[in-house]
């Protein structure tokens, strides 16, 4: 159970290290965090990967903004939001996303 989380740096092709990303989930049709993290040297949350997740709608929001105005740069997008369904509580996902400062594309698959 859990999800893999991956953030990529698509304008130079390496891990997007210190993107701080957060978790929320949705509770009575509002959003609530549940958790806050930073992506390591891999640009991974590892902790993630063993969390259980109660069915129905999260999302994961990226702060992108922040991850490049530390490179120097300006985004378009200062928040990038995944929205995803969590069918069962036992399923496994991975979810990755290509940064860049004025696109971005996700993958959201099954780890199984």
């Amino acid at each position: 159970m859990g999800i893999a989380l991956q953030a990529l740096d698509g304008l130079y092709g390496r891990p997007a290290a210190g993107v701080r990303v957060r978790l929320e989930h949705i509770d009575n049709g509002a959003w609530c965090a549940d958790v806050k993290a930073e992506t390591d040297h891999e640009g991974r949350v590892g902790e993630w990967r063993g969390r259980r997740f109660d069915r129905g709608l999260h999302r994961i929001v990226f702060e992108s903004d922040s991850y490049f105005v530390g490179l120097g740069l300006t985004a378009a997008y200062p928040e990038i939001s995944i929205t995803f369904r969590m069918q069962d509580e036992a399923d496994s996902y991975q979810l990755q996303v290509l940064l860049s400062p004025h696109s971005y594309s996700a993958y959201f698959g099954s780890l199984t």
